[in-house]
This record gives C-alpha cells, sequence and structure tokens, in this order.
C-alpha cells in the first residue's frame, strides 16, 4: 500500500505559450557558453557596425557644432561681442551643416573596409 502511494504523484503541463515564459525565464539564468556566433550573426554585426560608427561621428560633430553656435548666440545676445559672436556662430552652422556628408563619408568608407568580409559572408550563407 505503501508502495503505491509514491507511484501517485499530481502532474500538470503547462500550455504551449507559459511553456516559451518559462524558457525564456530559464534562458535569463543558465550559464552561457562562449560559442562562435553563427555566420548569418556575424554578417548582421558587420552590416550593422558600418552604420555605426558614421552616427558617432556625425552625432559627435553635430552636437559640438551646435555648442559652438550656441556660444556665439550667447557672445551676440549676452556679451555684446556682434562681430565675434556672427562668426563664431557661422562656423557652428557651417559645422551643423557637415554633419551629414560627413555621416555618408564615413558609411562610405566602412563599407569598402568590410565589403571583402560581407561579400565573403553572403557567398558562403548563399551556397
Amino acid at each position: 500500500m505503501e508502495n503505491q502511494k509514491s507511484n501517485e504523484a499530481f502532474e500538470f503541463t503547462y500550455s504551449a505559450k507559459e511553456q516559451a515564459e518559462v524558457k525564456r525565464i530559464r534562458e535569463k539564468y543558465c550559464p552561457k557558453h562562449i560559442e562562435e556566433p553563427s555566420k548569418l550573426e556575424q554578417l548582421r554585426r558587420l552590416d550593422a557596425s558600418v552604420t555605426e560608427k558614421g552616427t558617432i561621428v556625425s552625432l559627435a560633430v553635430g552636437i559640438l557644432s551646435t555648442l559652438v553656435m550656441g556660444v556665439g548666440m550667447c557672445m551676440c545676445m549676452v556679451w555684446d561681442m556682434y562681430l565675434y559672436g556672427i562668426i563664431v556662430g557661422i562656423l557652428g552652422i557651417i559645422g551643423v551643416a557637415a554633419a551629414y556628408p560627413i555621416y555618408n563619408a564615413v558609411i562610405k568608407k566602412q563599407r569598402e573596409k568590410l565589403a571583402p568580409e560581407i561579400i565573403r559572408l553572403t557567398d558562403e550563407l548563399m551556397k
């Protein structure tokens, strides 16, 4: 009789949606093994890195130029240094206007640099 009670166990199975949630939570806590990324993942990373560098450089140029333009405005409006303020403001405007062409130039350079590797990976994936 005692042996029979130990075999009687309550079992409950979760729905597919709940199973997916359980799996997603479990993956957060399982140790990650160092694996080499797949070829498709490498291709995605390379493709993203092309625009990433251009974005960072153009944002830095644009933000700094905006600050320079703001200093020029302060020179005109607060410090009564009109001539110098206009010159500094124009330099800031030129920098802001140059941010997008700089972005395009950096992307073009990065594409030329990474093109052989991307073409090699796409050839391997398309076979």
